[in-house]
């Protein structure tokens, strides 16, 4: 399968920093700043990725940077066999006194997302049936993916304590999850004879067959989400911290809307995370831990995967935001719990132009698993398919990463992730934006 991934501001600001001799100290930035990144991949499955992200950022009068009083993210993104990224993001601590407002609406167009089953490890995973040059196991490289349309809209509130140090967050949130087969004719299209996916029943339609799948819940649902918590702060900056805390615990309420029955659920979200000085402002040590249990009620499967925070939800344990190398989606359960521990340098700082610019290297590991497991019907199941592999237990993985950031806010992000065991697939490379924490 051939895949490539490219993003020209990294070659740029790369370029730039070479021709820059002089190193000033950084300036405080006042006014609209923006940085934007042209999206380019290519996947022979999922086609040709083509768009683009800009951030903007309102600084002021700059008596507080590198905390910007205004921020919109907004990314679109294609492919050309449908795949697809709409998104606008809003964060301001300046339109409301002492409120802090978060806001997002998305539509996400997922022709091929993953799915590996259920509870880690427990859930059967053969790289074999995906790979097409293992002609005794191959079966679909589509084989663990299912197609989801996400809409999800959602604001938020910080409302000060005391200060910025320890805020009250509320929230509501709407996921309308439309979930399907893989459209195998739609990804054929333009294909080679011997290129072609072959029409065959994948993971998600057997377990929805099965009944491991409810059946009411197999083209997906509405879900309405209430966040009420607290989150204490004391990070030097934002962007990247050098010292403090910050840390958050919620409960997330979710419900299912115009349908689904009576899906009701209740989480409880403990995330701590610390930033230590090793070197000033050059050497910092970052870690976090977060869990993310179901304390009550009943969740629907297309609900599984999420994993909460105070700023924006992430899709999935394992993957580019959560645990770089491990497949995305691979830890999937209704309790789980992640962590990672990343060394920071900066060793160069300078200006572009009128621009604050610094590169920064990374080292890093990630790990998590599954606490409390899905429960699922196994009735169905035909006589002799092995479902289960193993018993869940930690998932590792390790590797590094270079940021270019572009006024301390705009940060060009590449890490490059690997597996520690092959039940978790090989490798990862990651092109985004920012730290992840």
């Amino acid at each position: 399968m051939k895949k490539f991934s490219l993003t020209f501001t990294v070659f740029i600001f790369f370029i730039g920093s070479l021709f820059s001799q002089e190193k000033k100290a950084p300036k405080a930035k006042t006014g609209w700043s923006f940085g934007g990144v042209p999206v380019v991949a290519y996947d022979s499955d999922i086609g040709f990725k083509y768009g683009g992200l800009v951030n903007l950022y309102d600084y002021g009068d700059g008596a507080t940077y590198p905390m910007y009083k205004h921020s919109i993210y907004m990314e679109w993104s294609r492919t050309t066999k449908g795949s697809g990224i709409n998104q606008i993001t809003y964060d301001s601590g300046d339109l409301f006194s002492k409120i802090r407002l978060n806001g997002e609406v998305s539509l996400l167009t997922e022709k091929a997302l993953d799915f590996y089953g259920f509870n880690g490890y427990e859930a059967n995973y053969n790289p074999g049936f995906t790979d097409d040059t293992d002609t005794a196991n191959y079966i679909s490289r589509m084989y663990y993916r299912l197609d989801r349309k996400l809409t999800r809209v959602k604001g938020e509130v910080l409302g000060s304590i005391i200060g910025k140090k320890l805020q009250w967050l509320g929230g509501v949130a709407y996921y309308g999850n439309k979930i399907g087969n893989v459209d195998i004719n739609k990804l054929n299209e333009g294909k080679d004879s011997v290129d072609m996916l072959p029409d065959v029943d994948l993971l998600y339609k057997k377990y929805v067959d099965w009944g491991v799948i409810p059946f009411d819940q197999k083209d997906g649902g509405n879900t309405l989400l209430v966040k009420l918590g607290l989150v204490w702060d004391t990070r030097d900056n934002e962007p990247n911290p050098q010292t403090g805390l910050w840390e958050e615990l919620m409960l997330i309420n979710g419900n299912s809307f115009l349908g689904n029955g009576n899906l009701n659920f209740t989480k409880l979200i403990l995330t701590h995370r610390q930033y230590f000085t090793l070197v000033e402002k050059k050497l910092s040590l970052a870690y976090r831990l977060s869990y993310q249990g179901k304390i009550a009620g009943t969740m629907p499967f297309y609900m599984l995967p999420f994993v909460y925070d105070s700023k924006l939800t992430r899709d999935g344990m394992g993957g580019a935001k959560t645990m770089r190398g491990i497949l995305r989606d691979r830890i999937v359960g209704e309790s789980m719990t992640f962590g990672t521990v990343e060394l920071r340098w900066i060793f160069l700082r300078t200006l572009i132009g009128n621009q604050n610019f610094y590169i920064a290297l990374s080292g890093f590991s990630d790990g998590g698993m599954v606490l409390k497991n899905y429960e699922y019907n196994t009735d169905n199941i035909p006589v002799g398919v092995n479902v289960v592999q193993d018993n869940e237990k930690l998932h590792l993985s390790y590797g590094g990463g270079i940021r270019f950031a572009l006024n301390d806010n705009f940060i060009v992000a590449v890490d490059y992730g690997m597996a520690a065991d092959k039940r978790d697939g090989s490798s990862g490379l990651y092109i985004g934006l920012n730290w992840l924490f």
